[in-house]
């Protein structure tokens, strides 16, 4: 299976389609309830929905998903039946399976129950689609439109000291390179808050994204949240609310940052946790959320000719 465990979840939807081809007596049957197995249209509608919320059991390597709606519908025509389903999740992967699921099993249950009334090769199943998706990467960008400027600052007395690799901010540098990010710069600094305030003071109004790596936990040099908050013009609590929920369904480590997000003055400022992980996850958890913000404004100018 497809690993989605760094996937965030999002609201998804999928509606697909399908065709009933039969004789014009047996849609005749359907509209009346009148098969003598019973009424078909309800008891393939059952089906269908069933099918939805079973499908990671039916196709080897679907991941089972909560399934918060799944309604199938049918239109009837003078030869042939128009299967509509629909299902919605709020989930890590979308639900376009469960709903072609859902169709071929309404299909497959109209075609049984009408099979006593024609011949075999007056009914067929064809026309299985899907016809729209919402939700995920399809609707929720993770790539700007337009390449913008970006800073790492990795703060660490051990990595800038040479003792031991900088892997957190290669991972996020990688990131945003995804992002279609450009131009990006990286500084590692020590555990200095000095330096820190002063490199700020150069690339603020120059990057439109600064990121910061390092100093959100509470040992006694983890000084990146006291040094930058009285710098914040207007928080965006949001961003760390959403990135601290994201990583704690991964580890209960995660409670313990205490990162902040805001800007000063034209630039976005976000501290990230020290770790290569918790820099992942707290970046993948607001990209979305960055990308949509930095598309919005677009049209507006950043000091120093990033538009």
């Amino acid at each position: 299976m497809k690993n989605i465990g760094m996937k965030t979840e999002s609201y998804r939807t999928a509606v697909a389609t399908g065709v009933v081809h039969a004789p014009a007596h047996c849609i005749e049957l359907l509209r009346n309830g009148n098969t003598e197995k019973g009424d078909a249209l309800k008891t393939a509608r059952i089906a269908g929905i069933l099918a939805a919320k079973r499908t990671d059991e039916l196709i080897p390597l679907c991941h089972p998903l909560p399934i918060y709606r799944a309604d199938v519908e049918f239109e009837l025509f003078e030869k042939h039946v128009a299967i509509i389903a629909t299902v919605e999740t709020i989930g890590q992967t979308g639900v376009e399976m469960e709903a072609l699921t859902a169709v071929s099993l309404a299909g497959l249950t109209l075609y049984d129950m009408l099979k006593p009334h024609c011949e075999s090769q007056d009914l067929s199943l064809d026309q299985c689609k899907l016809l729209a998706k919402q939700g995920g990467k399809s609707h929720f960008s993770q790539v700007l439109k337009h390449p913008l400027a970006a800073s790492i600052i990795v703060l660490s007395d051990t990595v800038a000291a040479g003792r031991k690799p900088d892997t957190a901010g290669q991972n996020v540098l990688e990131i945003l390179q995804q992002a279609n990010f450009s131009n990006i710069a990286y500084y590692i600094l020590p555990d200095d808050p000095e330096q820190l305030l002063e490199l700020i003071d150069q690339q603020v109004n120059h990057y439109p994204l600064i990121l910061t790596i390092g100093g959100t936990g509470l040992g006694p040099k983890d000084l990146t949240v006291e040094t930058i908050q009285p710098l914040l013009d207007r928080e965006i609590p949001g961003l760390m609310e959403a990135a601290r929920n994201f990583g704690q369904k991964r580890t209960p480590y995660a409670a313990l940052s205490r990162g902040i997000a805001g800007y000063i003055d034209q630039t976005l400022l976000m501290t990230l946790p020290g770790s290569r992980q918790g820099a992942k996850e707290s970046l993948v958890a607001v990209l979305p959320a960055l990308i949509h913000l930095f598309d919005v404004q677009q049209n507006i100018p950043h000091i120093g000719g990033y538009a």
